[in-house]
């Protein structure tokens, strides 16, 4: 991984260089160090982020989150109530414009809760590298199985 080192992201996957695997090398960087607006500047401005894909507790509609002002106020519901992210990778695939990691993000939350979420996360970027889609699949269900004390 070329991105700055961080024991919150463990890349346990193929690491060729393609532009959509490193943005999303950076994403998980920059969530990890809870660092927002070096995240928001990694999506062009008219970019959609699903996470999960479909309707959630997230986004009841399913549509996903446009633009980056709609990106942001996700962020303040989803990302900054996290104490904190690990982010263990452990295939991506590459091609193209799009990269799909497969992988577990882990989280502690205030209260002295951890989840686990499985997932694989797709992202695209445009030309000049930035994400133009992050579509997450993953199974709320499946997550909350995973509660737990810490």
């Amino acid at each position: 991984m070329t991105v700055e080192p961080s024991p919150a992201v463990v890349w346990d996957a193929p690491d060729g260089d393609a532009p959509a695997r490193r943005a999303s090398q950076r994403s998980y960087s920059a969530v990890a160090r809870k660092a927002k607006e070096e995240w928001l500047a990694l999506f062009a401005d008219d970019a959609v982020l699903e996470d999960p894909v479909g309707p959630s507790f997230f986004d009841t509609e399913g549509k996903g989150h446009r633009g980056k002002a709609a990106i942001s106020a996700f962020w303040d519901m989803a990302i900054e109530p996290v104490l904190e992210f690990r982010f263990t990778i452990k295939d991506s695939f590459a091609n193209g414009n799009a990269c799909a990691n497969i992988g577990t993000f882990s989280t502690r939350l205030e209260g002295g809760t951890q989840a686990d979420t499985e997932l694989i996360a797709v992202y695209r970027v445009d030309e000049a590298g930035l994400i133009t889609s992050m579509a997450a699949h993953w199974e709320v269900e499946r997550t909350m199985a995973t509660v737990r004390p810490v």
